[in-house]
């Protein structure tokens, strides 16, 4: 008789629970998250298990390694598409873990993306590329905050990150307190770069655009490291089967409930992939800057609503091309995308 698991994953421990053909509850317990004890749990029934589900939670990696190389089946759940029947009055992780199960057993589980364990790290070091990135910007933008309320003058981001050049100390000199934090915030922002220039050069030594993605670099406004973030976040460009599918999972599609053309709320608008959703962002700021048909549409869109509106608007026109030009193999056509 086959067997069915789920693994309601925690920091420092997880919920093992194991139903049968029947629903019928086999096993249940709380174990520490130690690969040794895990796998000695599961070995018993090792032959009888047809599939374990694992929550995808923060930290499910080290877990759906762990079991997918000693053999077993793995399924990653969903957790924003799993849903209990609201009215419980109780439920706990001996509760969660049977449902993962049970979805299983009856074949309607919400399944995740398992990315392939070898591509991880490098995904994740360009990952670390893009917090820097924003805490660079948090740097500038204090900085420039600094300069406009004292000077009354704008300081741009370009001439605030040069080497060759100090733009910042003479618009604070003598003033001693604001002379420190100016070149306290020009020596992080400077540190920031240089880590975020060997993060670039390693990741470029690394791993090369696929053919499939090569596309993505006739985006004006999307270079190497743009498009190895896109390509390096999504995966197989197979997994989405429409258009929609991809702009959603790159958060460009807007979450809205209607009922009888009534709005009724909406959904979850952090559902998705936030690094494509920043990636896109970006692509979309250049593209305006490079692309005299983008700063059309983009100036056609804020005069119709505001600037975010319009950003928005531009990036989602980006995913959507994206996707086309991923699954085609083929290159950017303006024509297609701007009129």
């Amino acid at each position: 008789m086959k067997l069915y698991t789920g693994i309601d994953l925690h920091s420092n421990n997880n919920y093992l629970a194991i139903i049968d053909e029947n629903d019928n509850r086999i096993y249940k317990r709380k174990l520490p998250n130690q690969p040794d004890i895990i796998l000695a749990e599961l070995e018993p029934y090792r032959d009888r298990i047809s599939g374990i589900v694992v929550e995808s939670t923060f930290n499910w990696y080290w877990l759906v390694d762990l079991l997918m190389d000693e053999g077993y089946r793995l399924h990653l759940a969903n957790p924003v598409a799993i849903q209990k029947y609201k009215g419980l009055k109780y439920s706990d992780d001996n509760h969660d873990a049977f449902w993962l199960a049970h979805m299983l057993r009856l074949k309607i589980l919400p399944e995740g993306y398992i990315y392939p364990k070898d591509d991880r790290p490098i995904r994740d070091l360009l990952r670390k590329r893009g917090h820097l990135v924003q805490l660079r910007t948090a740097l500038i933008n204090s900085l420039q905050g600094i300069i406009s309320r004292n000077c009354g003058c704008i300081l741009g981001a370009n001439k605030i990150k040069a080497v060759k050049e100090d733009h910042i100390s003479p618009l604070l000199i003598g003033q001693e307190d604001l002379e420190m934090s100016g070149a306290v915030s020009k020596d992080c922002i400077d540190f920031l770069t240089s880590k975020i220039r060997e993060i670039e050069s390693a990741v470029k030594n690394k791993v090369k655009l696929r053919e499939s993605f090569l596309g993505l670099q006739t985006i004006p406004g999307i270079g190497l490291t743009l498009a190895l973030t896109i390509m390096l976040e999504t995966g197989e460009i197979s997994r989405f089967s429409k258009v929609g599918q991809f702009s959603s999972y790159c958060r460009k599609v807007p979450s809205k409930w209607t009922s009888n053309n009534k709005k009724k709320g909406k959904g979850n608008t952090k559902n998705g992939n936030k690094y494509l959703a920043w990636a896109f962002s970006e692509a979309a700021e250049f593209t305006r800057r490079y692309n005299d048909s983008a700063k059309a549409f983009f100036n056609r869109k804020m005069a119709q609503s505001n600037r975010m509106v319009a950003h928005a608007a531009l990036a989602h026109k980006l995913a959507r091309a994206s996707y086309y030009i991923m699954r085609d193999g083929v290159e950017f056509n303006n024509d297609k995308l701007f009129t």
